[in-house]
């Protein structure tokens, strides 16, 4: 193993180029670029043997990786905010019809107004389209879990997304330690797939599901999605057998004796652990669970680690406008709802279209969650740093 600096975005270009993929699709988008040019350039050497598809958009991008997985080949491409909402009605096809596909999605803000920074409204406009979503927190993890998205999506048969904060975490040089590529191939060796589209089988790709099959055909989605918790997990065991790094579905800091917790996701999650690290010096029992896996919902993981914590802090990168909270607070309250023994939960939104989240602000939100505990129910969403 060599231990080398890269940025978010290398990252998960040479963990494609590790696993040996067949077929990349790719189109251009601030700030997922350099993944799919770092591609193009090990494609270009000869490093990597693989079909390189320059596409005329990220719809096409993501319909040409279908088209070549059913045939059995691995497949990725990678994209961002209006390049993940363009493909929209192809993420549904991609599950529908059970394509491994690994994707990058280097989250971004959606317009209006137009943006090229970080948020995670990209991402949650596609969270019910039957995707295994993975969240990171460092260049590494998003090493890493591009690695085992292969794996999953194949031995699930569903596609994978990864996602990785936009320049917090894409454009950011980090320490990666980069296996041997002979180890990485004894993990996702080439699987060998079934050809769906093949003139030897009879098989119809893609058919009009009237009423009287529809429902059934739809639901192997939320019942395959459901059943991959476990190889989720034990993939994610076996990896960190092999390189001893090991992720859970839900991660926690200084939660053994916590009364107060913010939930975060993504690269974020750095700075509210180092507000942790302040705020215990200071006396508070306070801690932070991360998530990483956001679908499948790791209900199970979050109620065992929330059940008896005071208060609970959500923080939102995004917004549902209409609403009754946010993304995240919504499937965590969910998760929850059940529970004699549940915390009191308080949404919070912060970030939103790149907007730096400071100590100062996390430290606030953590004094807010208190501040709820002790009046006895929850507040309003609060919007973080907006400007009045």
């Amino acid at each position: 193993m060599k231990r080398v600096g890269l940025s978010g975005n290398y990252a998960v270009a040479y963990a494609a180029k590790m696993a040996d993929v067949d077929l990349i699709a790719a189109y251009p988008i601030t700030p997922q670029t350099p993944i799919v040019e770092k591609l193009s350039e090990f494609v270009a050497n000869g490093e990597l043997e693989a079909e390189y598809i320059n596409v005329e958009s990220e719809h096409s991008a993501l319909s040409a990786c279908v088209g070549a997985s059913l045939t059995g080949a691995r497949v990725f491409t990678a994209t961002s905010s209006q390049g993940l909402a363009y493909m929209h009605e192809v993420l549904f096809m991609a599950s529908g019809l059970r394509t491994p596909i690994v994707m990058a999605n280097v989250n971004r803000a959606l317009s209006t107004p137009l943006n090229i920074w970080n948020d995670h409204s990209d991402a949650m406009a596609e969270r019910d389209s039957g995707w295994i979503q993975l969240w990171v927190t460092s260049a590494q993890e998003a090493f890493d879990a591009t690695l085992e998205a292969f794996k999953i999506a194949e031995e699930v048969l569903l596609p994978v997304m990864v996602n990785l904060d936009g320049f917090i975490l894409s454009h950011t040089y980090e320490p990666v330690v980069l296996p041997d590529e002979s180890l990485v191939r004894e993990f996702v060796p080439p699987k060998p797939m079934l050809n769906r589209v093949s003139p030897k089988f009879a098989y119809s790709i893609g058919v009009v599901g009237p009423p009287e099959i529809y429902y059934e055909m739809k639901y192997q989605v939320v019942d395959a999605i459901e059943n991959s918790r476990h190889k989720i997990k034990e993939i994610d065991k076996e990896f960190g057998n092999k390189f001893g790094r090991e992720y859970k579905f839900v991660n926690e800091y200084m939660m053994e004796d916590a009364d107060y917790a913010l939930v975060t996701m993504g690269a974020l999650t750095g700075t509210a652990k180092v507000v942790v690290n302040a705020l215990r010096k200071e006396g508070e029992k306070v801690g932070v669970v991360s998530i990483r896996c956001f679908r499948p919902f790791p209900k199970e993981d979050l109620v065992a680690l929330l059940e008896g914590v005071k208060g609970v802090g959500v923080m939102d990168r995004a917004v549902m406008p209409g609403g009754p909270s946010n993304p995240l607070f919504a499937d965590i309250a969910t998760a929850l709802y059940g529970s004699s023994r549940r915390p009191l939960l308080q949404n919070f939104v912060a970030g939103l279209g790149g907007r730096d989240v400071s100590v100062e602000e996390f430290k606030a939100m953590f004094g807010l969650v208190k501040d709820v505990v002790r009046e006895g129910r929850p507040r309003s969403c609060i919007y973080v740093g907006l400007r009045e």
